[in-house]
């Protein structure tokens, strides 16, 4: 029998064509959600959820669009509300990477994309889920953070920073919207088996990412979709500003 915490629920996922945002998308259908918006950046990468979706009864909406384009991000929020009247839960989880070197050889186009998806793009996309939320009264947003928001990886500064301030970001506006019925949280995951990960690691070096993590093992994107569903519904009713941890213990030291 499926738990459905999410039931008839309307909900956003940014990145929704693969790994995590994936991941999010389907536990979001099995705990009930009826109406599901998924947007990506590519159109052929949101086929595969829209599948995995329709299997499970739900019809998404697709939207393809860029995260860290204002117009994009407007636009999408804009169909969301002119089809469903109301917004109830959003996951901001859209993130890349970028190469991993010492500080003083890193590039500004590097940093550049990295922080217009990772940080703007959340930004970007809180401020117009807010906008609805506000009207309504009521809502939920789960930010895509990363043990990376309480820990360092030598060559991989970008990403740190983003991933630090997309903790700030949830927090600060998880006290700004509270007496609105907002509840702003984060999920913080680990190293997980993603497709990306797999296809652009060596078995020697997805061993060490799990090695760093107390449990010895990689995380699956489905276990951190059942950490999103859970703290975007009733049963987290208290939790706000919360940067929940799903690292297999990597944090916890």
């Amino acid at each position: 029998m499926k738990n459905v915490v999410c039931e008839d629920k309307t909900v956003f996922i940014t990145g929704a064509g693969a790994g995590i945002g994936l991941a999010c998308a389907t536990a979001f259908a099995d705990a009930g959600a009826t109406q599901i918006a998924i947007m990506d950046i590519a159109a052929t990468s949101l086929e595969a959820c829209r599948a995995a979706l329709t299997e499970r009864g739900v019809e998404p909406l697709c939207i393809v669009g860029d995260v860290s384009n204002a117009d994009s991000v407007e636009s999408a929020l804009e169909k969301i509300e002119s089809e469903w009247g109301r917004l109830d839960i959003a996951v901001n989880n859209a993130g890349i990477s970028a190469p991993i070197r010492p500080v003083a050889e890193t590039e500004e186009a590097d940093y550049d994309r990295l922080m217009s998806v990772n940080l703007k793009g959340v930004w970007l996309c809180m401020r117009a889920e807010l906008k609805i939320m506000s009207r309504q009264q009521s809502g939920g947003i789960i930010n895509m953070a990363s043990a990376l928001s309480a820990r360092v990886y030598p060559g991989a500064s970008f990403y740190v920073a983003s991933k630090f301030a997309v903790a700030g970001l949830t927090r600060t506006a998880a006290v700004e919207y509270a007496t609105q019925n907002i509840r702003i949280n984060a999920v913080c995951p680990g190293n997980v088996l993603t497709p990306l990960l797999e296809n652009s690691t060596s078995p020697e070096q997805l061993s060490g990412l799990a090695e760093l993590q107390a449990m010895k093992r990689l995380g699956t994107p489905e276990e951190i979709g059942e950490a999103v569903v859970w703290l975007s519904s009733e049963q987290a009713s208290f939790c706000t500003g919360t940067l929940l941890a799903a690292d297999g213990g990597w944090t916890a030291g």
